[in-house]
């Protein structure tokens, strides 16, 4: 069951949700901590708090320096491209070469350790697409509880759409990566899809209580899940459980919500002596978990085909689309999640093709015969040519 907090903590625990001002709500949060018990049960939740308070705390700070005209990096990077990947890794690892070696970043290459203290942008260029790599400063033990720009970092890999997880051949590569996964499992940041997921959408004043279940619930039902939500004064918000949850899945929700990034791991400095003793090690501890990419930024070894690789572990395909009366379609492709079926598309091209759809026709090598009409649940494969016609 749900850690039991008391009423007086659910209560504030409202208060906080309904604060907008920062200060105010870093308070309540504060006053929300002093109710919740100190035992085993509640070190989850209390560690949540405690880390949302922290980036808050250097959000106010942020904004204390910019009315001071003293601004500091910037915490997000603006998306491009078909995907954005955060390259994580330790420090010395490599992370600045990799960067400048596949794209058109100006980076700082330095021997010398954490040189990197800002997020740093650059573009890679995959045939007809470009993906966005975003270089954050490094990671070490206790990112997750603050320390550093941990939390920065763990900001950048929470938006990105994908991750790049570098470790370094000629050290332990396998002590790197397990410091690696464990402060993002700590950020709530998985890289293997779990068993099951509850995002909670608060919802404005009126709109009510909805609950989409797509999964299995475990030990508990839909009224568990509404008399949960009360004792929080959740009455507005749209709740989607996927997969396998317990209730317990459900309050953490509440607090912060656990998220899945695809991630690869790239292994640098495979030209080494004793590099490929190492990577036998990195890949048993990996299993079939994550890829692996073993290149080298100096010698510039299995970069040619990175794009690829990246390409798809973001689990994704590009569409092509034809107006009906022009004989050549765009070169521009939408990009959308494998698995994409037409009414998908219709709703990124235009809000209304969604309700207008007709009928499609869709060209594609896998087809026994191009163009082929097909209905709004057709499913899309990666270069498919898609004209809509609406009613």
């Amino acid at each position: 069951m749900p850690a039991n907090l008391p009423g007086d903590a659910r209560k504030k625990w409202s208060e906080v949700e309904a604060t907008r001002n920062p200060k105010e709500r870093l308070q309540r949060m504060e006053e929300f901590l002093s109710l919740v018990p100190k035992h085993k049960g509640t070190l989850k939740l209390r560690g949540q708090v405690k880390k949302q308070m922290a980036v808050m705390r250097r959000e106010i700070e942020e904004k204390k320096k910019k009315k001071a005209g003293r601004s500091g990096p910037k915490l997000f990077i603006q998306k491009e491209g078909a995907g954005q990947l955060a390259l994580i890794g330790l420090t010395g690892v490599g992370r600045s070469s990799l960067l400048a070696a596949l794209t058109n970043a100006k980076v700082e290459v330095s021997p010398n350790p954490y040189t990197t203290r800002a997020p740093v942008p650059g573009i890679l260029a995959f045939e007809d697409l470009q993906f966005q790599i975003i270089e954050a400063p490094a990671l070490i033990e206790g990112s997750a509880d603050g320390k550093a720009w941990g939390l920065q970092t763990l900001a950048i890999a929470r938006n990105a759409d994908g991750l790049i997880l570098m470790v370094d051949l000629s050290h332990d590569s396998v002590e790197q990566l397990s410091i690696i996964l464990n402060e993002l499992e700590k950020a709530r940041i998985l890289t293997s899809r779990p068993r099951g997921r509850v995002e909670v959408e608060r919802k404005y004043m009126g709109a009510g209580l909805r609950i989409i279940s797509m999964g299995t619930l475990v030990d508990f039902n839909i009224k568990d899940v509404e008399e949960l939500l009360r004792t929080y004064r959740i009455s507005d918000a749209v709740v989607k459980i996927t997969g396998e949850v317990v209730l317990d899945d459900v309050q953490d929700a509440i607090f912060e919500t656990t998220i899945y990034k695809p991630a690869i791991v790239v292994a640098n400095k495979v030209e080494l002596s004793g590099s490929q003793s190492a990577l036998r090690k990195l890949k048993t501890f990996v299993g079939h978990k994550l890829p692996i990419k073993a290149i080298s930024c100096e010698r510039r070894l299995g970069l040619e085909d990175l794009g690829a690789t990246l390409f798809e572990t973001l689990g994704i395909i590009r569409v092509y689309t034809k107006e009906p009366s022009q004989k050549e379609y765009s070169r521009k492709p939408f990009i959308l999640k494998k698995g994409a079926i037409i009414y998908d598309l219709a709703k990124d091209i235009h809000s209304d093709f969604k309700e207008r759809f007709g009928f499609a026709k869709v060209w594609s090598k896998r087809l026994v015969f191009s163009p082929q009409k097909v209905g709004a649940s057709f499913a899309l494969a990666d270069r498919d040519v898609v004209e809509i016609h609406l009613r």
